[in-house]
């Protein structure tokens, strides 16, 4: 066993080395305003205002809360961070983050997105990975009545093969040119449709080595035995299993829902119990690493942590392939930029979409960097400690 590289996640000098002087202030101002519930939620609510009255806040919005957590309003404004965070030996893993539209139009477009990002990851050494939601593809209402046993009707049978054919479309493109694409997680009356494609294109595209990744969220309490399922499936079909591991990102819906209808929560009943799922899915994909590739999609030190310890416990180097870490764009520095700095691989998400567009994506950052126990708390500490830092090496 080799030991793990030291790693410090409170070297703010690491985790902030690409920002000048007036960016971290910038961001300082901005996690500071994240601290305060109430004025995220008044906010929130004036942006989405403003933005239906056509008012002019989008500059003041693209320089502040998009500038933060988003890369450009499109794939070519997104270059200089896919750039700045290359410097480092971080990953860009472009996110169409545009939401509510639901129609064939729109559906088609979001493919021909998405293989763009496939055709520039294909093209650059900064993008390991491509990424997709099942949604932006599809009805949700038709992937939900796929998961009931409810008969489609022909027009929804007709429906369902041009979905099928637009996430195959998606991954044979990400096949030919060697991109891995993960398919991302969703609600779980969704989720056993998205499931079935996962595997379907695991099948005809995973047999030399994972391309397609399946995306488990671990604040279901089932998903641990969905991935020693899985990973049971792809060993007997001898493909290789590719998995996103996640907390999860419906918590409050996922309870609302059940409520309503009356069935179990499909979600664990506390945090704790998903931090323990999690890292029990953690080790069992590290055991199995000849046939599970993973990317541990995680904000949380302690999970990282095992993490490098698990690698080292069965001698895996933390520049091996198979291994990633993730971080959405403009939180946790202080994991993306240590990690990479020890030489581990590492991925940011980097959004991209218009403004008005991407305001679901943004206004949720703000919410859960204030909802999470002390997330927003904590990147304020570490900016604060930064430009303490220096303050002082400057005296």
């Amino acid at each position: 066993m080799n030991p793990a590289p030291t790693v410090s996640f409170e070297n703010t000098a690491i985790a902030f080395a690409d920002k000048s002087d007036p960016e971290l202030y910038k961001t300082y101002l901005l996690f500071a305003a994240m601290n305060n519930q109430s004025m995220v939620k008044m906010g929130g609510g004036l942006m989405k205002k403003a933005l239906s009255w056509n008012l002019p806040v989008k500059f003041l919005i693209k320089k502040s809360i998009f500038e933060q957590f988003c890369g450009g309003e499109t794939i070519q404004e997104c270059k200089p961070t896919i750039e700045r965070l290359g410097r480092s030996g971080i990953g860009t893993i472009l996110d169409y983050s545009v939401e509510g539209e639901s129609n064939e139009a729109s559906f088609d477009h979001t493919v021909q997105e998405i293989i763009a990002t496939i055709e520039m990851a294909a093209n650059s050494k900064h993008i390991p990975f491509s990424v997709f939601k099942v949604t932006g593809v599809a009805d949700s209402a038709l992937l939900a009545k796929a998961q009931t046993t409810q008969e489609l009707t022909q027009d929804e049978k007709a429906a369902f093969g041009r979905v099928r054919a637009r996430v195959k479309a998606i991954c044979q493109r990400a096949f030919e040119r060697g991109v891995r694409v993960f398919i991302d997680a969703e609600e779980s009356w969704l989720q056993e449709t998205i499931d079935q494609l996962c595997y379907e294109m695991m099948e005809l595209y995973n047999q030399e080595r994972p391309i397609v990744y399946n995306t488990y969220q671990l604040y279901r309490h089932d998903r641990l035995d969905v991935i020693k399922r899985d990973y049971e499936r792809a060993k007997k079909l001898g493909y290789y299993l590719g998995g996103k591991l996640v907390r999860g990102a419906y918590m409050e819906k996922e309870g609302r829902v059940a409520q309503q209808q009356g069935y179990q929560n499909p979600i664990n009943p506390t945090k704790q119990a998903t931090d323990a799922l999690y890292d029990k899915a953690l080790k069992f994909c590290v055991e199995h690493v000849d046939r599970i590739a993973i990317c541990a999609g995680t904000h949380n030190e302690q999970s990282s942590r095992l993490l490098m310890d698990l690698m080292a416990q069965h001698n895996l180097q933390p520049s091996d392939e198979r291994i990633y870490f993730a971080q959405l764009l403009g939180m946790s520095d202080n994991l993306s930029y240590n990690l990479s700095h020890a030489g581990y691989n590492v991925a940011k998400y980097v959004p991209y979409g218009p403004v008005e567009a991407v305001m679901p994506y943004l206004l949720r950052r703000a919410d859960e960097n204030t909802a999470i126990a002390g997330q927003s708390s904590r990147e304020f500490s570490l900016v604060k400690k930064e430009m303490e830092r220096r303050k002082r090496q400057r005296a």
